[in-house]
């Protein structure tokens, strides 16, 4: 009877000791399930804030261009006003996709080419005598842009 007791009592202690075992091993892939999906929406957030700026800034630099090529070509002052409130509603839409860029990359390099290309982007609201001129600076700026793409794309290669 005593052999039977010590039997069943061994029974019991490994039945709880698997089912611990067992447990702690579901516990551990459910904490890797969240830290993927976690991994995964951080890096649809970049990708999003990334091509949302990206294009923000496109958009700017061309409302930029237009209103620049209007004033250069003594375009009508009415016509030069709504240029310039198109590119003021432009501008405006780059910082939504700027802050989340900044708060969701602290990588340095895609921060330098984000202050380059937005830098070289703003720049085009100077006064320039000529499309030449401006011409030079818009290309500084879609090259700028270029740079800001690639070093974006090489940041979420590595962070992959």
């Amino acid at each position: 009877m005593l052999l039977t007791l010590v039997t069943a009592a061994l029974a019991i202690v490994g039945t709880l000791l698997g089912s611990i075992v067992s447990g702690r091993f579901q516990e551990r892939a459910a904490e890797r399930s969240v830290r993927v999906s976690q991994g995964e929406a951080i890096r649809r957030d970049r990708l999003e804030a990334i091509t949302a700026l990206a294009s923000a800034i496109s958009d700017h630099r061309q409302a930029m261009w237009k209103r620049a090529d209007a004033v250069l070509s003594d375009a009508p002052a009415e016509e030069v006003v709504a240029l310039r409130e198109a590119s003021h509603q432009t501008r405006a839409a780059v910082t939504r996709p700027l802050v989340a860029l900044r708060v969701l990359i602290a990588d340095q390099a895609v921060r330098t080419t984000v202050d380059t290309m937005i830098s070289l982007t703003y720049g085009m609201r100077q006064p320039y005598a000529t499309k030449e001129e401006l011409s030079v600076v818009r290309e500084a700026a879609k090259d700028a842009e270029d740079a800001f793409v690639d070093a974006a794309a090489g940041y979420l290669a590595r962070t992959a």
